[in-house]
C-alpha cells in the first residue's frame, strides 16, 4: 500500500477514535455550564491539527494580546496557602517557572513493558496526526533534543492571563506538546492549584496539580485520582457555541518532583499512571540558556 494511502487510513481511524472518545465523554460524563464552572473553561483544538493553531482563538476569547516569551506562572505567590509557602522553594525552581522561555531542556523516557503498545497505538492514530501529547516512545526519539517556546497572553494592564508552552522535536520541527498553563482554585479546595490544559479536537484535557514542598526545597506537583471538583485530570468536550460542555474525570494520575541535584542542576522526575498502574516515567534536565 502506498505511503499516502496508509496516512489516509490512519487519519480516518484517528478521526473515528476522536468521535468515539467524545461520545464516551458525553454518555458517561456530566453536563456543565462553563460560566458557572470557569475552572474548566479553556482553549480547544481544531479537529485536524492542534499544534499552536488554538492560541490565537484563546487570545480572542480572553480579549488579550500575545507576547512572545515569559514564564508558565507570572508569580509563585499566586499558589500561596496555609500549607504552601513558595519562599521555601529552591531559587532555580522559581526562576524556571517564572522565566521558562530562558531555559532549555533535555528529556528521557522509560515505558512500562505492558503499556508500550498502548503508547504506540495512541501515537500512531492520535498524537502524531494532531501534533499533541506525542509521548516519546524511545530514548532516540528525542536524541537531538526538544525546543521549547513560551507565548503568554496578557490583558490591557499587562497582567498575564495564561501561558502557552510549545515543545517541538528539534530533528523534525513537529509539535509534541502544546499546553495552556496558569493557576485555578477548585470548588473543593482551600487554595489554588497549577492548571494545565491540553487542547484536543472540540475539547481538552485539563489537569489540576496540587503543589507541595519537600524539606530540601524541591517542588512536588500531584494530580491524583479523585472525585469531581478535586485535583486530577478531566476530559472535556465543548458543545457548539462554547457555553456548555460534557466533563468526566480521566483515570490518570501524575506526579512531578522538581529539584536541584548535588551539582546544582535543575531536574524533574515525572510519573504517569493509568488508575494505579505505572505507564511511563520521564526525566528532564533543565538549564538556563545563558548557562
Amino acid at each position: 500500500m502506498p505511503q499516502t494511502a496508509i496516512l489516509v487510513v490512519v487519519n480516518d481511524r484517528g478521526a473515528l477514535i476522536d468521535r468515539a472518545t467524545q461520545t464516551w465523554v458525553q454518555a458517561t460524563g456530566q453536563e456543565v455550564d462553563l460560566h458557572e464552572h470557569r475552572w474548566l473553561a479553556g482553549p480547544t483544538g481544531d479537529v485536524t491539527v492542534v499544534a499552536d493553531d488554538w492560541l490565537g482563538r484563546e487570545a480572542h476569547r480572553l480579549n488579550g494580546s500575545l507576547v512572545e516569551g515569559g514564564g508558565l506562572l507570572p508569580d509563585f505567590s499566586a499558589l500561596s496557602g496555609d500549607d504552601f509557602n513558595p519562599s521555601g522553594l529552591a531559587q532555580p525552581i522559581i526562576d524556571f517557572y517564572e522565566r521558562t522561555a530562558e531555559w532549555r531542556l533535555e528529556v528521557w523516557s522509560q515505558w512500562c513493558g505492558f503499556a508500550w503498545p498502548f503508547g504506540w497505538l495512541i501515537s500512531a492514530l492520535f498524537a502524531r496526526r494532531l501534533q499533541q501529547l506525542s509521548l516519546p516512545l524511545r530514548p532516540l526519539d528525542v536524541a537531538r533534543g526538544i525546543d521549547s517556546r513560551v507565548v503568554t497572553i496578557v490583558d490591557g494592564q499587562a497582567r498575564q492571563l495564561g501561558a502557552a508552552w510549545f515543545r517541538t522535536l528539534r530533528s523534525t520541527g513537529q509539535t509534541v506538546y502544546s499546553g495552556w498553563y496558569g493557576t485555578e482554585q477548585l470548588p473543593s479546595s482551600d487554595r489554588p492549584s497549577v492548571r494545565v490544559v491540553f487542547p484536543l479536537p472540540n475539547g481538552s484535557i485539563a489537569v489540576f496539580l496540587r503543589p507541595s514542598i519537600e524539606s530540601d526545597g524541591s517542588l512536588v506537583l500531584t494530580s491524583p485520582l479523585g472525585a469531581f471538583g478535586q485535583d486530577g485530570a478531566y476530559l472535556i468536550v465543548v458543545q457548539p457555541g462554547g457555553q456548555r460542555a460534557w466533563v468526566r474525570r480521566a483515570p490518570l494520575a501524575e506526579r512531578f518532583v522538581v529539584g536541584v541535584d548535588e551539582e546544582g542542576i535543575l531536574r524533574t522526575d515525572h510519573s504517569l499512571n493509568l488508575w494505579r498502574m505505572p505507564v511511563v516515567r520521564f526525566h528532564y534536565r533543565l538549564e538556563p540558556r545563558h548557562g
